[in-house]
């Protein structure tokens, strides 16, 4: 590990031989390791949330056991699993730009890609919730007469899609920091 000296670019005099250009190379190391750290926080959480949203889907739509135990006669449950594919998109889409800009191709404007981080992080994560608060009411009546199979991977597909909520929402308090910390002069 590097022996960082912080600098305070008012306090330096020339008797110190420092002067403001020294202390921003000195910080600027830093600040990129902190940048870098943020990056693969979000990827890493949109990584989660992709494969937790997937796995919300996908339990729910193979949630079909016959007669009443079919997911798609319940609305609640269709919402799930049309809110876990949206959500499934999403983050394969970021996922993808984020490949982009690793490799150096092209993105989005500064500005606008961290504006469309942050909006899409909430709607995606405040849909996630509204679709498993949604489903969580008719999966606890349901328990209660019959605790059986597809009550079972019910209560899965909720506890991952809360669990991509989770993610997206974490993502988008780090984009909701990276946009406050945007300049825009």
């Amino acid at each position: 590990m590097e022996d960082v000296v912080m600098v305070d670019a008012t306090a330096a005099t020339p008797a110190h031989g420092w002067d403001a250009a020294a202390a921003v190379v000195v910080a600027a190391p830093q600040r990129r390791r902190a940048q870098d750290v943020l990056e693969r926080s979000v990827s890493a959480l949109r990584g989660g949330a992709w494969a937790l949203s997937l796995l919300a889907f996908l339990l729910m739509a193979c949630n079909e056991h016959g007669d009443w135990k079919q997911f798609d006669r319940y609305e609640e449950y269709r919402y799930i699993v049309a809110i876990g594919l949206l959500a499934f998109i999403y983050t394969t889409l970021q996922l993808v730009r984020h490949a982009v800009r690793l490799t150096g191709g092209q993105d989005l404007q500064l500005r606008t890609g961290l504006l469309v981080d942050f909006a899409g992080d909430q709607v995606a994560a405040y849909l996630l919730m509204s679709s498993l608060s949604a489903a969580i009411p008719i999966t606890n009546r349901m328990r209660e007469g019959a605790d059986n199979a597809f009550t079972d991977s019910s209560a899965a597909s909720i506890s991952m899609a809360f669990l991509a909520f989770v993610c997206l929402a974490l993502s988008a308090v780090i984009s909701s920091f990276k946009l406050a910390k945007q300049t825009y002069v």
